[in-house]
């Protein structure tokens, strides 16, 4: 008998902010993230991305948990030349970018300290 947890997916994955109005900010205007709920008095939000995950953002001003910077997110994108132009258009720089057997990506920091990495699939 197998009495191991099945895990089926993810539901929701994200990162704690240390200020979450600012990091909403962020998203929206770096990423194009529009939150399709915001927690009470701007303390979170979370967001629906096309393929149907949500990513939120938790800041609970150190009531949920301490804050921790995160760096386990990879956003996907289609074009990674184009998306790293549009965010350094933004005055962010990119502190690394790789080419793995199966991948592109590129890694920069969000407003609270957390990595994100825009990653582009190679076409098999």
């Amino acid at each position: 008998m197998n009495d191991a947890v099945t895990i089926s997916g993810i539901d929701l994955t994200g990162y704690m902010v240390k200020d979450a109005k600012r990091a909403i900010s962020f998203y929206r205007d770096v990423l194009g993230l529009e939150p399709i709920l915001v927690y009470p008095d701007d303390r979170g939000a979370e967001y629906e991305l096309p393929d149907g995950t949500i990513f939120g953002l938790f800041g609970g001003g150190g009531n949920v948990m301490p804050f921790q910077p995160g760096n386990g997110i990879l956003f996907a994108v289609d074009d990674l030349n184009a998306s790293i132009e549009r965010v350094e258009a933004r005055g962010i720089t990119i502190l690394m970018r790789n080419e793995t057997s199966n991948c592109f990506l590129a890694m920069f920091l969000d407003s609270e300290g957390n990595s994100i990495f825009l990653h582009q699939r190679k076409r098999r």
